[in-house]
């Protein structure tokens, strides 16, 4: 189906989604060679979509993992069922006259609950390729990080009292990474690395285009412009791609037809979410932004 970066461009295209050449073969290459897909870039500039444009062009399940800080084993791979276990306990206790419990009869597959990196190697185990979205890993610490060279590596996870679950074909992987923190060399070398930039300003308008296709284009590049100059600021949390989206869609729901002193007053909040930078941009940016959209 994606024999080629012309397809995978053609294919992401089909889906709304504007990608540079550039993302288009490195998604080409983790699909062909079977290796995990690292993204990184700043916020709302699509990484997560891409997971979610590759699972519906793949018609495969998406299998989401959202990392935070104290992310571990029992959230992100599996847990133990110990009411489930419990029960089985008293049901042997009460059926066999005070029978001794093995360990082994409650510690198996039966009493496991699969977490999403379970979940994907067992999927794939079972003739799936589900899309598995390790999402913001530079949110996870370190030890957890450490914790998926297994699976990035071998495509398998270790379950000490059960054994190794491997899968029978590679899962499609995509993780993302907003860079708080970097990453370890060591997950990076088993993954096609990629940095996806703010886009340019035709590919900008081209998006606020296709997502959002009731705003005129005259809005679209007058956003698009604004975007640009903002970027340039000195703000605590420059917009992304998201964030023009969701200006877009403000905008269309208000009627407005091109980006004035009002509308930027009344919707600033739409892009910024810090009161600081809300401050610095109404203080003195407003102009600067009206003046690059017209």
């Amino acid at each position: 189906m994606l024999n080629s970066i012309d397809d995978v461009l053609e294919a992401l295209e089909g889906e709304r989604y504007v990608a540079e050449r550039s993302l288009g073969v490195a998604i080409h290459l983790a699909l062909q060679l079977g290796k995990p897909l690292f993204l990184e870039g700043e916020a709302g500039v699509g990484k997560t979509e891409v997971a979610k444009v590759l699972a519906s062009i793949l018609d495969s399940r998406l299998i989401r993992l959202q990392c935070y800080e104290g992310l571990d084993v029992n959230h992100a791979v599996y847990e133990w069922d110990y009411p489930k276990q419990m029960l089985a306990i008293r049901l042997i206790e009460a059926g066999g006259g005070g029978e001794r419990v093995e360990v082994d009869d409650i510690m198996s597959r039966d009493y496991l609950v699969p977490r999403p990196l379970l979940q994907a190697v067992e999927a794939s185990a079972g003739g799936e390729r589900p899309v598995l979205l390790i999402d913001e890993l530079d949110r996870a610490d370190e030890e957890f990080e450490a914790y998926l060279l297994e699976l990035l590596s071998d495509f398998q996870v270790t379950i000490p009292e059960i054994g190794t679950i491997v899968a029978d074909q590679p899962p499609v992987i995509v993780l993302t990474s907003n860079r708080t923190r970097e990453i370890h060399d060591a997950l990076k070398r088993r993954c096609i690395y990629h940095w996806i930039e703010y886009p340019d300003f035709d590919r900008e308008v081209a998006i606020v285009m296709r997502k959002v296709p009731n705003v005129p284009e005259a809005l679209a590049a007058d956003l698009a412009r604004a975007m640009e100059t903002l970027r340039t600021m000195d703000l605590y949390k420059p917009p992304g791609v998201a964030e023009t989206l969701d200006w877009a869609a403000a905008l269309a729901v208000l009627g407005t037809k091109r980006l004035d002193p009002e509308a930027v007053d009344d919707t600033i909040g739409v892009i910024l979410k810090y009161q600081e930078d809300i401050e610095r941009v109404r203080s003195g940016g407003t102009e600067q932004l009206l003046a690059s959209a017209g």
